[in-house]
């Protein structure tokens, strides 16, 4: 018996009495060359069927027999016998009688035939050929992306290449963004006074909002289209509340969220003056956080028990200071404030605009002039200058919120923003005196007052910008009337800038102020127009 060589075992052939081992008969009559199937090449030992007076059809393992089956014999790596032919691999492919593999045999790959692989096909166009000197004149096109595709392609190429020219582009690049200032997605702040201008001329509505109301209505629309779209994340982002006290500035850490409870609660004090329903009724006295007496929230647990303290809950009133009112509303809420309370606050701006409109056209106490008192706790307002004031708030802190989000937001309407610098002059000589009489502003070198009504000591405060403009500020008394004969200083400033003086986010030392004449004057201007801000 043969033996076949593989992997280590042997193999059988095995014969009838009928004829040859690789032909298969029965009665002497030949058969259609029937193959077996393929056999694995791991070097499993051959195989031999057997059958009674025909094709075998029963496997043996170790070279059993049959008695009339035909054996089949494997060689090599390559298995040969009965139709089988092997590719020296292993591998095997069964032959029909013709001699055409039923079966194909794998193809053979480029990498493994030692071939050289086929030319790939650039897939664009090349790039442009350009001399040095041409590229380094595109680099001011490049920078402004007036190349067309070509030019870019070259110029990036190259700037891979040559360092001088990679600097030169960085620098045209810096260049560029300092010409294009950032734009915002928000539409122009004025787009919706324009809008309703030309809706109301040409149907003007039954009950108009006071002019003198306008930019609350605006303002607050503006804050909330921004907090629209606010998720959790942003509600709760982090904002710090800044004004200034004295002779310094101070802060108050908070979150959006409580940003808007703030101006609920402080907008409260108009809603009150109106008749309309306090959102701080639930902490009213007795409440946690009630009213204490003081403006300093840093005072309010000092003050608890005192009689100060039990005074003032015995009063019963609303609380009546800003400070205290936003205090109570914090510290009364069992929970931090979430987007929760943008429903109310938003509620409440529509009434007040609703309500200050029907005031607005005489049918209200007050007349159409808005002269109500609304008051601060302590000092007062008339009611036009009360939403000039709830105006600028909603704006300032709607700036707060943008910086906390890192989203652009844009100065109010240039007619809205000259009534709100209207006002912070108008409040300047008194908050000059009150200033004064603190021990915090220099005494005037006259040892009486002016008398009301007549012309003294003067400083001119230009504005510049937009919404700007120049008022003449008398420095020795509030009831003075200011005087350009009698100007001893003057003072330009950019009216956004002026603003946020006004708001206590800029320091006086910081303002960037034009300043002409009196020193100490001016130092006491800027001074009284931060203390103008408030919590």
């Amino acid at each position: 018996m043969p033996s076949v060589p593989g992997d280590g075992e042997s193999g059988a052939t095995g014969a009838d009495d009928g004829g040859p081992g690789d032909r298969r008969t029965d009665d002497g009559a030949a058969d259609d060359s029937r193959t077996d199937d393929p056999l694995p090449g791991d070097g499993a030992t051959g195989d031999s069927r057997t059958g009674d007076d025909g094709p075998g059809d029963r496997r043996a393992g170790d070279g059993g027999t049959g008695d009339g089956g035909a054996g089949v014999s494997r060689t090599g790596d390559g298995r040969t016998g009965d139709g089988r032919t092997g590719d020296g691999n292993g591998a095997s492919s069964v032959v029909g009688s013709g001699g055409a593999p039923r079966i194909p045999l794998p193809r053979a790959s480029v990498e493994d035939g030692g071939l050289p692989l086929p030319s790939v096909e650039p897939a664009g166009p090349e790039p442009l050929a350009l001399e040095h000197p041409v590229l380094k004149s595109l680099l001011g096109a490049w920078a402004l992306a007036a190349c067309s595709a070509d030019e870019t392609a070259a110029v990036e190429e190259h700037l891979g290449d040559c360092g001088a020219c990679a600097d030169e582009a960085r620098r045209l690049r810096e260049a560029v963004g300092l010409l294009q200032r950032p734009e915002s997605l928000d539409l122009d702040p004025g787009l919706r006074t324009r809008v309703l201008d030309g809706c109301l001329d040409r149907r003007p509505p039954r009950i108009p909002v006071p002019l003198w109301a306008a930019s609350y209505d605006a303002e607050t629309a503006r804050l909330d289209a921004l907090l629209q779209d606010f998720g959790d994340a942003e509600w709760h982002a982090p904002v710090r509340l800044r004004w200034f006290r004295g002779e310094e500035a101070t802060s108050r850490r908070t979150t959006v969220a409580g940003v808007i409870a703030h101006l609920l609660a402080v907008d409260g004090l108009v809603a009150v003056a109106l008749g309309l329903d306090d959102p701080l009724a639930p902490f009213a006295p007795g409440e946690p956080g009630a009213a204490t007496g003081t403006d300093d929230p840093g005072d309010l647990e000092k003050t608890k028990g005192t009689k100060g303290a039990k005074d003032a809950d015995r009063a019963g009133g609303p609380m009546d200071t800003p400070a205290r009112r936003t205090e109570s509303f914090w510290a009364g809420s069992h929970f931090p404030p979430t987007r929760s309370v943008r429903g109310p606050w938003r509620e409440q701006t529509h009434a007040l605009v609703r309500t200050v409109s029907f005031i607005g056209t005489g049918t209200g106490t007050g007349g159409g002039h808005g002269t109500m008192p609304v008051s601060y706790g302590g000092f007062e307002l008339p009611l036009r200058d009360a939403m000039l004031d709830r105006a600028f708030e909603c704006w300032v802190h709607a700036e707060d919120i943008a910086e906390a989000v890192d989203y652009p937001y844009a100065p109010p309407a240039p007619r809205h923003l000259h009534g709100m610098i209207d006002l912070a002059a108008r409040m300047l000589p008194e908050t000059l005196a009150a200033r004064r009489r603190a021990g915090l502003a220099a005494p005037a070198p006259t040892r009486h007052l002016v008398t009301a009504g007549r012309p003294g000591r003067s400083l001119r405060l230009e504005i510049e910008g937009s919404g700007g403009g120049q008022w003449l500020i008398p420095l020795d008394s509030p009831g003075a009337v200011g005087s350009a004969d009698h100007e001893v200083a003057h003072v330009a400033l950019d009216d956004v800038e002026f603003c946020r003086l006004a708001a206590g986010h800029v320091s006086p030392e910081e303002a960037a102020a034009g300043q002409l004449g009196d020193r100490e004057a001016i130092r006491d201007v800027l001074f009284a127009a931060a203390s103008l801000s408030r919590m």
